[in-house]
């Protein structure tokens, strides 16, 4: 499965590709692999999650801007896991990172999904409170990284 759909934001319209595959989106590995291992120095970017995750890539004028993927809770499944949201250095600012996520809260509330959790990066807590994720239970570490579990509940 690839689709697209389009998001608008602030009067300005974005292609998002959906992929049920990491292989058929290969700038959206490059742009993680950018961000969060280049970047960041993250070792463990790519994972059995891929096959299992919806991928996202966000295109501006044509290019590559953003990524993130979505992926169903295996013990309760009206749960949708979102995460690996990137935005390349050079479109940050923008507001790509809340497009990204609209993209798949929209996908996730299509499918039947009532609630997205994911793993934030401590340093982006508000931006993920400012798109309405509440934040639960402690830090923990993630590679070298704190991160903490926040949760919205989603619907059409």
């Amino acid at each position: 499965m690839t689709a697209e759909m389009t998001i608008t934001r602030n009067g300005e319209k974005y292609t998002v590709i959906l992929s049920e595959k990491l292989s058929e989106l290969p700038e959206a590995a490059a742009v993680r692999a950018e961000v969060f291992m280049d970047e960041q120095g993250f070792s463990a970017e790519f994972d059995d999650t891929d096959d299992i995750s919806v991928h996202a890539l966000l295109l501006k004028n044509g290019t590559s801007a953003a990524v993130g993927r979505a992926y169903e809770d295996e013990s309760e499944h009206s749960l949708i896991h979102i995460g690996r949201i990137a935005v390349r250095a050079a479109y940050r600012g923008q507001g790509l990172g809340s497009v990204i996520v609209s993209a798949l809260e929209q996908y996730a509330a299509e499918k039947g999904y009532t609630k997205a959790v994911l793993s934030a990066q401590v340093r982006v807590k508000g931006f993920y409170e400012s798109l309405g994720y509440s934040a639960e239970g402690e830090e923990y570490m993630d590679e070298f990284c704190p991160h903490i579990a926040m949760s919205k509940s989603i619907a059409l």
